[in-house]
C-alpha cells in the first residue's frame, strides 16, 4: 500500500499522520495518533501559556525493522516506528509507545532548542503518556538513590534510569514544575544553554557534591571528556577572579596590603604595592574587597556578567565577597565555568597569559606537579564552611586547545595538581585536537548566509563579550566587529542551498574579507569558479579532527575502512599545506580546495588516520572520485584553444598534465613548438568529468575520452575502494612520483 495521510482537526496544530501498512488497522493507529498528539498539545498550551507559531510538519508512524529487544518504539524527528507484535491488534503496549514517542515529536517541533536535553524530553514523555503509574509500581527507593542511578544513566536508556525518573517525577503534586518552567521557557524562545538538572527535576538537592571533571574543546566547543556531574551548580570560590578583571572598565589599581588582615594572607614576600596581575595569581581576597571599597571594580563582572548567567550562573553578585566566592551564595557547575572561560580564552588572551605564570608564582607553584604545567595558564579556587575546612576545591586550565575543569569535593586545589595534567594527557588521547581553519560558504552571496546559536552566542568587540540575539540573523552582522563564539552548542547556519533546517558548523566564525580574485589573462572563468577561487568573507576555526570528518563525509560519505583512512590522512594533511591554495589564507570549502560540510559524527576511521604519523610529502596532495566508468565529451575547438592557445596541432596527456604542440609561423616559415599545462587546468574549464585520456579533432570540435571522475590525479578514491591495501600503501601508490 501506498503513503496514505489523514488531516483532522482536533486542533490548528495537529500533523498529518502519515502510514504505509505496515502497522494496521491503519484508521485506527493515525486516530490514536490525532487523540494523543490533541491531549499532548493541550497540555504544552496549558503549561506554556500559547503554542508555537509555526505548524507541525508531518509524522510518519512506521513497523520499526531494527528496534533493539528492549525498545517497543524509537523516533527521529518526523518519524516515528513501532513494533507490533500482532498484526492488526493496537495492544496497550504499542499505544504507550505510540503516546511516549508523540511527547517526543511534539517537543521537537514546539521546542527545537532542548533537542539534545534528554532528561527535559525524557521526563515530559514519561509523566504524559501516561505510563508513570506503571513505573511507580517498582520496589521503593530514596530520592538519593534515585538521583544516584539517574545520574550513572544520564541518557535515560535503561529501565533502571526510567524507575529512577519516575521516582523523582512523583515528587510533584500535578505536572512538575520543573518542566512548566522549562516548556515557558520554550514559548518564550529562551536560550536554553543548560539541562535540565536532576535537582531542578527533584525541586531539592537530593545528592551530595560528587568529583566532576569536563574537558571542552577551545576551538569546536565539543566536551572532550565528562566525569561526574559536570553539570551541577556548586559554589565556585576564586576561579572568577579573571572575570573581575575582564569586566572592569578600567585598570586593576595598585593596592597596597594589610598586615594582619586575614584577606590578606595570600603568600610571604608581598610587594609594598599590589597589581591585579600579583592579586590574581597570590588570589588576594584582600585586593579584591580593597578594590571594590575604593571603586571602580565591576563587582557583577560588567558585560561578562551576561556571559557568566548565560551559562548557569544562579544570580548576581551583590557585592565583591559574593563576587570572589567567600559567600557561598551563588552557584556555577564545571561545565559552565568551562565554557566561561572558552570565551575568555578568545575575548582576553592577555589573561589567559598572566595565569600560565601561576604554576611558578601563585597558587600552584613548589608543588612536584608544578613543572607540568609549563604553558598552561591555570586558576584554583577554594569553597570552605564555616570552620574554614575545604568543602570544594577546584582548578581550571587552559592552555592551546583545550579548557579543563576539575573539582573535587573535601580538598584543597594544592593536594590535587598532580590530576590535572594527567586528565589533559587522557583527553589528548583523542588526536586532531588542535585548531583547523577554512573558509566556508564563499559561494553563497555574504548577505544570504544566516546563522544561529541554540546555546548562548556571543560575538567579541575589542576584547568584550556582546551578547547575540536568539534565533537566526545574518552571519556578515554577527562577525561584522570581532570573532563570534557559540557557547554550548554547535552553530546552525543556514543559506540558499543547504538544507531548510541548516547545517551545524561546532566552531568559531570570524570575519576576514579577501583580496578580489583575477583570472589569468585569457582564461575564461564562470562566476561560481571565481567565487571558489576568491575564497569567503567567513573563516571557521574548529579542530583538525572535526575538520577532516567534515572533509571525508563531503567528499565520500560512503568510504570505510582503510580508504576512508586514506582520505583522513590526505585531507588533515592538506589543511597543513594550503597555502597556495589562496595566498597563505586558509583553504576553503570547495572543490578548488577539498569540500567542507559542517561539522558531522566523527567515524573511527578518521580518529585512526589523525593518530597516524604525518605523511612524508611536503606539499597539497590532490585526490579524486575517480573510477573506472568510461565517457566521452565534445567542446568547441575555439574554446580549447582559448585556453592553451591558438593553432592546435595535437594534444595528448601524461602525469597529471596536458602536452600539445602549437604551430607558429615566423617569416614565412611553420615552426612546432611543445608546450604543456596542468590538465585541472583544462579539466576544469571545459567541465570534464576527469582529466582525459585521449584528444583528437573533429573539424570545429575537439573529442575527449577518459575514465572516471575527477582530475585523475594522486588518490583514486574508486579505486582505493576496491584495493586490498592499507592506508599507508594506498598512499605511497598515489603519489609515488611526489618528490
Amino acid at each position: 500500500m501506498g503513503w496514505a495521510a489523514v488531516t483532522v482537526a482536533l486542533l490548528a496544530a495537529t500533523p498529518r499522520f502519515l502510514t504505509q501498512g505496515d502497522v494496521t488497522p491503519e484508521d485506527a493507529l493515525r486516530a490514536e495518533a490525532e487523540a494523543a498528539w490533541k491531549a499532548l498539545e493541550a497540555r504544552y498550551v496549558a503549561e506554556a501559556g500559547g503554542r508555537p507559531s509555526r505548524e507541525p510538519p508531518p509524522l510518519r508512524l512506521q513497523r520499526g525493522v531494527a528496534l533493539p529487544p528492549e525498545r517497543n518504539a524509537q523516533g527521529t524527528p518526523g518519524l516515528v516506528e513501532l513494533r507490533q507484535n500482532t498484526p492488526g491488534v493496537l495492544d496497550a503496549r504499542l499505544r504507550g509507545a505510540l503516546r511516549h514517542e508523540l511527547a517526543h515529536q511534539l517537543l521537537w517541533w514546539a521546542c527545537p532548542a532542548a533537542s539534545d536535553d534528554r532528561l527535559f524530553h525524557e521526563a515530559f514523555a514519561v509523566w504524559t503518556s501516561g505510563e508513570l503509574a506503571e513505573w511507580r509500581e517498582g520496589p521503593y527507593q530514596s530520592l538519593t538513590r534515585a538521583a544516584a542511578e539517574l545520574a550513572r544513566a544520564p541518557r535515560v536508556d535503561t529501565p533502571a534510569a526510567r524507575g529512577a525518573l519516575a521516582r523523582l517525577l512523583g515528587e510533584s503534586q500535578g505536572f512538575p514544575r520543573a518542566l512548566s518552567v522549562r516548556l515557558r521557557q520554550c514559548q518564550d524562545g529562551a536560550r536554553w544553554a543548560l539541562p535540565l538538572s536532576i535537582d531542578e527535576l527533584a525541586g531539592v538537592e537530593v545528592r551530595a557534591a560528587e568529583p566532576a571533571t569536563v574537558v571542552v574543546s577551545r576551538h569546536s566547543g565539543e566536551v572532550l571528556l565528562s566525569e561526574g556531574d559536570a553539570r551541577r551548580a556548586i559554589p565556585y570560590g576564586s576561579t572568577l577572579k579573571p572575570f573581575l578583571l575582564a569586566g572592569s572598565a578600567g585598570p586593576p589599581p595598585l593596592l597596597p596590603p594589610r598586615p594582619g588582615v586575614q584577606e590578606w594572607a595570600c603568600g610571604d614576600g608581598l610587594p609594598a604595592q599590589v597589581d591585579g596581575r600579583t592579586a590574581l595569581l597570590r588570589s588576594c581576597n584582600g585586593y579584591f574587597l580593597d578594590w571594590a571599597a575604593k571603586g571602580g571594580a565591576a563587582v557583577d563582572f560588567g558585560p561578562w556578567g551576561e556571559v557568566l548567567q548565560a551559562v548557569g550562573l544562579t544570580g548576581t553578585p551583590t557585592d565583591m565577597a559574593d563576587a570572589i566566592g567567600l559567600r557561598s551564595t551563588l552557584a556555577l557547575s564545571p561545565w559552565g565555568l568551562a565554557q566561561a572561560y572558552r570565551l575568555l580564552a578568545e575575548a582576553r588572551p592577555e589573561l589567559i597569559d598572566t595565569l600560565k605564570d601561576n604554576a611558578a608564582r601563585g597558587t600552584l607553584s613548589e608543588l612536584p606537579a608544578s613543572a607540568a604545567y609549563a604553558g598552561i595558564a591555570t586558576k584554583t579556587g577554594t569553597v570552605r564552611d564555616a570552620a574554614s575546612r575545604p568543602q570544594y576545591g577546584w582548578i581550571v586550565a587552559v592552555d592551546a586547545d583545550a579548557v579543563v575543569v576539575v573539582m573535587r569535593p573535601g580538598k584543597m586545589p594544592r593536594s590535587f595538581a598532580d590530576e590535572v595534567p594527567k586528565v589533559l594527557a587522557r583527553a589528548r588521547r583523542r588526536s586532531g585536537l588542535e585548531a583547523a581553519q577554512v573558509q566556508v560558504l564563499g559561494l553563497v552571496p555574504v548577505h544570504e548566509v544566516e546563522a544561529g546559536c541554540p546555546g548562548a552566542g556571543f560575538s567579541v568587540e575589542e576584547g568584550v563579550p556582546r551578547a547575540l540575539p536568539p534565533g537566526f540573523s545574518r552571519l556578515d552582522g554577527r562577525v561584522a566587529r570581532g570573532p563570534a563564539v557559540c557557547l554550548g552548542s554547535p552553530w546552525r547556519v543556514r543559506a540558499p542551498g543547504l538544507p531548510p533546517e541548516g547545517r551545524d558548523y561546532a566552531g568559531i566564525f570570524t570575519g576576514s574579507p579577501p583580496p578580489p580574485y583575477r583570472p589569468p589573462p585569457g582564461v575564461p572563468i564562470t562566476e561560481r569558479e571565481r567565487r571558489a577561487r576568491r575564497g569567503s568573507d567567513f573563516v571557521f576555526r574548529t579542530t583538525r579532527l572535526q575538520y577532516t570528518a567534515g572533509v571525508v563525509a563531503a567528499e565520500d560519505a560512503s568510504l570505510q575502512g582503510e580508504p576512508r583512512v586514506a582520505l583522513a590522512r590526505v585531507a588533515a594533511h592538506n589543511e597543513r599545506h594550503a597555502q597556495g591554495r589562496h595566498g597563505g589564507r586558509p583553504l576553503c570549502d570547495t572543490t578548488h580546495c577539498q569540500a567542507f560540510l559542517g561539522t558531522v559524527r566523527i567515524q573511527p576511521e578518521e580518529e585512526k588516520a589523525l593518530g597516524l604519523p604525518a605523511l612524508r610529502w611536503k606539499q597539497w596532495l590532490p585526490f579524486s572520485q575517480g573510477g573506472q566508468e568510461p565517457w566521452t565529451e565534445r567542446r568547441a575547438r575555439v574554446r580549447v584553444e582559448a585556453l592553451l592557445g591558438p593553432r592546435l596541432a595535437s594534444l595528448r596527456f601524461k602525469d597529471g598534465r596536458v602536452l600539445f604542440i602549437q604551430s607558429t609561423q615566423e617569416a614565412g616559415e611553420t615552426f612546432d613548438t611543445a608546450e604543456s599545462r596542468p590538465c585541472e587546468v583544462l579539466r576544469s574549464a571545459l567541465k570534464l568529468p576527469s582529466c582525459p585520456h585521449t584528444a583528437s579533432f573533429d573539424g570545429a570540435e575537439v573529442v575527449f575520452a577518459g575514465k572516471g571522475r575527477g582530475h585523475g590525479e594522486g588518490l583514486d578514491v574508486e579505486e582505493a575502494k576496491a584495493s586490498p591495501l592499507r592506508s599507508g600503501e594506498l598512499l605511497e601508490r598515489a603519489y609515488r612520483t611526489l618528490p
